[in-house]
C-alpha cells in the first residue's frame, strides 16, 4: 500500500493565506504583468441625492474577474438628502481606511505579526463654501485628512513603526489620497 502526501496545511495568520500572498508576489516579480489590475465602477442617479455604484468584476493581469456589489449612497437631510446611506464623502475616508486596513493586516502576517486589535480613526473638514460655490477662493474638498491608527498584537513598537511605514508606502487609496491623481473626464450629452 503506498504512502498518501497529504497536502500541507496553507500558513494562515490574521486570516491571511500567507502561502497565496507569497506566490501572487513571486508571481508579479516573474512577470509584472500578472500585477496589472483595472477597477471599474459606473454609479447612476436614483432620485434626489442618491446614486447607486455597481461593481461587475475586476482585471488582473489581463484577465476578467467577475464580482458583483451595489454600494448605494445619499447625503444627509441637512445636505439635500433623503439620510438612507452613507455620503461620499464617508465612502472616501471608509475606503481610504479599509484599503490601509488590508495593508497592516497583511504586512504584520507577512512578518509573523499576530494581531489582536486594529482600528482607524480619520476625519477632515470641508468648508462648504467652496462645494455650494459661494467662495471661489475655498476649496471645495479636503486640505488635510488626520488619521490614528490603534494597533495592538505580538509585535515589538520598532516592528509596528515598520509596518506604518509600510503601509504608507504601499497602500493605494493612501496613495491616490496623498497626491495629486490624473483625472480624465469625458462628457456625453444624451
Amino acid at each position: 500500500m503506498g504512502a498518501s502526501t497529504k497536502p500541507a496545511d496553507p500558513t494562515i495568520v490574521n486570516g491571511i493565506n500567507l502561502d497565496d500572498l507569497f506566490a501572487l508576489i513571486d508571481d508579479v516579480k516573474r512577470e509584472p504583468a500578472k500585477g496589472k489590475t483595472n477597477w471599474h465602477v459606473i454609479t447612476t442617479w436614483q432620485g434626489q441625492t442618491r446614486s447607486r455604484a455597481e461593481v461587475e468584476g475586476y482585471g488582473l493581469g489581463g484577465e476578467q474577474v467577475s464580482r458583483r456589489f451595489s454600494i448605494d449612497i445619499d447625503e444627509p437631510r441637512e445636505l439635500g438628502g433623503s439620510n438612507n446611506f452613507a455620503n461620499p464623502q464617508e465612502y472616501l475616508i471608509a475606503a481610504l481606511n479599509a484599503c490601509m486596513t488590508v495593508g497592516y493586516v497583511a504586512q504584520c502576517a507577512a512578518r509573523g505579526i499576530t494581531l489582536e486589535s486594529l482600528s482607524i480613526e480619520t476625519d477632515g473638514d470641508i468648508d462648504l463654501r467652496g462645494f455650494l460655490g459661494v467662495d471661489p477662493a475655498v476649496p471645495p474638498g479636503y486640505e488635510t485628512l488626520s488619521y490614528t491608527v490603534r494597533i495592538k498584537g505580538r509585535g515589538t513598537k520598532e516592528q509596528f513603526a515598520e509596518v506604518h511605514e509600510a503601509v504608507m508606502a504601499t497602500s493605494p487609496n493612501f496613495y491616490n489620497l496623498s497626491r495629486a491623481v490624473a483625472l480624465e473626464p469625458v462628457l456625453i450629452v444624451e
